[in-house]
């Protein structure tokens, strides 16, 4: 049950970005006719708009959602260079921490059961040279 309450609710994630067509958020012109709107939120309340635009940029690098580059050059916008750099770098490593979190813990036995003929001979390189056989790759 553990196993697929995570996926689960990453698939209603997507799927509701999708269907709420929030992806139009997501593009250069979406980001331009929004920017007046989210620099008055900044001003309001710069915390909470910085902690949310985190979030967002965190959930969308961990779902692999389109627009991680149109968020970035919004960081840059909203918050100026040096804020907005360290909100991406930190927000984007663990967003794509948790996007291999969950392919290596929740997904693994997934693709094994489809690819499991063609990873064996990945499972024995691993298992014979470790860190060696993956720079390779």
């Amino acid at each position: 049950m553990k196993k697929l309450l995570i996926p689960g609710l990453a698939a209603i994630l997507i799927f509701g970005f999708f269907a709420l067509d929030l992806n139009q958020y997501l593009t250069l012109q979406g980001m331009k006719a929004s920017l007046g709107q989210f620099e008055a939120l900044r001003a309001a309340a710069p915390l909470k708009v910085g902690l949310a635009f985190f979030v967002v940029y965190v959930l969308a690098a961990a779902l692999s959602l389109p627009g991680a580059a149109i968020l970035t050059l919004a960081a840059g916008a909203l918050f100026g260079l040096g804020v907005g750099t360290l909100i991406v770098s930190f927000a984007s490593s663990i967003g794509a921490t948790l996007a291999f979190l969950a392919s290596r813990y929740v997904l693994r036995d997934v693709v094994q059961q489809r690819f499991g003929d063609r990873l064996k001979a990945i499972d024995a390189g691993i298992a014979k040279d470790g860190a060696l056989y993956l720079f390779t790759l």
